[in-house]
């Protein structure tokens, strides 16, 4: 798994977190989602490598190997604005001050509040099953709650949803190891075991609930949008379509320029089950040539 990367731990903002790096070229950096670490890219992190880029996989603080900070009432430790800071520490720290952002699921919350923050640094954002935290709970309705309501059982704080899975994690996360490969699902299941990873993972769905949600909106007042292009990418076996309709269009109010949008014929966890079909479509994205990709194209500096 992950074979010519090297794992190591570096410095985010105030924590440190599990990485995955490799290759060389243009930087990407690839954000799992929930429950998964960062092992849920190991069959696409080879391919970007082996088409000329530099590949960072971390694992988002509070999820698999990385930090747990404690947290606070408002849940801000695990809000999306501190994990896009992490991200960007640990891509300066390893001399990439411009790259790309993928991002999947929760991640790809942490990418959008990259791009949104530091559009000096993320020259361009593929969102994978997602739109915006702010416009998911704003357009929230019977079929949003119906299918989605994990997100409203792991974001309760009086009735905390940490009983119920520590109780039996693999009852309720029901990945396998066919699905996942052996090495990442060992990965996956040393995480969901791990109550304290449990409950970080929760976490990030409380901040989602409230002081994400406060992000989001005060962009939307503001006009705030991503400068950068916007690539957005949903699976046909998962329920995007069925909830929005048009994908891309739910995301027009939020970026400034280019937007592009299309299906993966895949589950959910399209990393895992079309990696190849994934990294296609990712690599047309990015060959659209840029003065930002050109500069990307730049050895990364030397930091000691």
């Amino acid at each position: 798994m992950f074979d010519g990367f090297t794992l190591t731990r570096r410095e985010g903002e105030g924590v440190r977190l599990r990485v995955r790096h490799g290759g060389s070229g243009p930087a990407v950096l690839l954000l799992h989602g929930h429950p998964r670490t960062h092992a849920t890219w190991h069959r696409v992190a080879p391919l970007l490598a082996a088409a000329g880029h530099t590949v960072v996989c971390p694992d988002l603080r509070g999820y698999g190997q990385s930090d747990k900070p404690p947290t606070d009432p408002r849940h801000s430790p695990y809000s999306k604005r501190a994990m896009a800071g992490d991200c960007l520490a640990v891509m300066r720290g390893l001399g990439h001050d411009r790259f790309t952002v993928v991002g999947h699921d929760r991640g790809a919350y942490v990418a959008t509040r990259l791009a949104l923050d530091h559009p000096e640094a993320v020259s361009a954002v593929s969102v994978l099953d997602a739109v915006p935290i702010g416009e998911a709970l704003r357009r929230c309705d019977a079929d949003f709650a119906a299918s989605w309501w994990h997100w409203f059982f792991l974001g309760q704080t009086d009735k905390p949803a940490e009983r119920v899975i520590n109780a039996d994690p693999d009852a309720w996360y029901k990945a396998t190891a066919e699905q996942m490969g052996a090495e990442a699902y060992d990965d996956y299941r040393r995480a969901i075991h791990d109550p304290a990873t449990v409950h970080a993972m929760c976490e990030d769905y409380r901040a989602g609930l409230g002081i994400d949600r406060e992000h989001d909106d005060a962009d939307r007042r503001t006009g705030r949008r991503i400068d950068c292009p916007v690539q957005v990418l949903w699976a046909t076996r998962d329920d995007m379509a069925d909830l929005y309709g048009d994908v891309p269009g739910v995301w027009r109010p939020w970026t400034a320029g280019r937007l592009d949008g299309s299906p993966i014929d895949s589950g959910h966890h399209m990393a895992e089950e079309a990696p190849e079909a994934l990294v296609s479509a990712l690599l047309a994205f990015w060959g659209a040539e840029t003065p930002e990709r050109t500069a990307a194209r730049q050895p990364a500096r030397k930091r000691c």
